[in-house]
């Protein structure tokens, strides 16, 4: 079972210390705790700014469970999708308390691009259904889902937040609708967005290293934003830049050691995420340029 693994290319440590550095009211940093609300608790009450809640999906042909966490923030808050830019910070999860639970696989809906003081900042806003596919350690036996949320929220203000979740996984219970629509606005694959071709050239440079992709797809709406994800959770990427030539897409951003270590970049495990107006492509791999 995994225990805080951070979800994001970024080393969690900077991405906390950058997070922290653009908290305006540090006396506001909150705990939030909730554990599996019952259905009469709707809506935020006693000025929560964010509450969280299990949805029951039922069970899967495969013998896996579906499940999903539901994120309720105030109005106008957001929170940070797995690879959260340089204004975010990266959610992590614990689901220590679990029980008959031997992998949790996160589908992450296609997220919003934010501009957040000058800098990108990517997630959600309002709301966020999580979807979860539960493998069970005991196939058929009672699955127990509990667990705590590190995450940061920002309106006016930037807070770190935690909530802790727990709920009994019911093998009667039926599709969830809410569940549903958040599945289907999780990534395209490749043959899904029309992508023929994807490259990736590295190159050198002070501190790390560029890595310059084109992406042969046809266009989502123009103004799509790239987001690199190295199988290497101590590389940070900075934003990139990305143009069209020729119905290639084109962007370049720069992979960097915190500590100035070394750096070592595997293609095949590269993550590509293209993110246009409520749809995304996901690559996963990348050929030499």
């Amino acid at each position: 079972m995994t225990h805080l693994l951070p979800l994001a290319p970024h080393c969690p440590s900077l991405a906390r210390t950058l997070f922290r550095s653009l908290v305006l009211a540090p006396s506001l940093a909150l705990s939030l705790f909730a554990s599996g609300l019952p259905a009469s608790a709707d809506g935020l009450t006693n000025g929560n700014l964010a509450r969280i809640e299990v949805l029951d999906g039922g069970p899967l042909r495969q013998g896996d469970h579906q499940a999903a966490l539901h994120l309720r923030l105030a109005d106008g808050w957001k929170t940070y999708w797995r690879a959260p830019g340089d204004a975010g910070i990266p959610p992590l999860f614990d689901w220590q308390g679990s029980r008959n639970v031997g992998n949790v696989e996160i589908v992450w809906p296609t997220p919003i691009v934010f501009d957040q003081n000058g800098m990108r900042s990517i997630g959600y806003k309002d709301e966020l259904v999580l979807p979860l596919r539960i493998t069970p350690s005991r196939a058929g036996q009672e699955i127990h889902l509990s667990g705590r949320i590190e995450f940061g929220i920002c309106k006016d203000v930037c807070i770190p937040a935690e909530l802790n979740f727990a709920a009994d996984l019911d093998k009667t219970s039926g599709r969830d609708p809410r569940i549903a629509a958040a599945m289907a606005q999780a990534p395209f694959s490749q043959s899904e967005a029309g992508v023929t071709k994807a490259s990736c050239e590295l190159s050198p440079v002070a501190g790390g290293l560029r890595v310059v992709a084109r992406v042969a797809m046809p266009p989502i709406d123009g103004r799509e934003a790239v987001v690199f994800e190295p199988n290497d959770p101590s590389l940070w990427s900075s934003e990139s830049a990305t143009h069209w030539d020729s119905g290639t897409l084109v962007a370049d951003a720069d992979l960097m050691h915190p500590e100035g270590g070394m750096i070592a970049i595997d293609r095949s495990a590269m993550t590509i995420t293209v993110i246009g107006s409520g749809k995304s492509v996901e690559i996963h791999g990348c050929s030499a340029g």
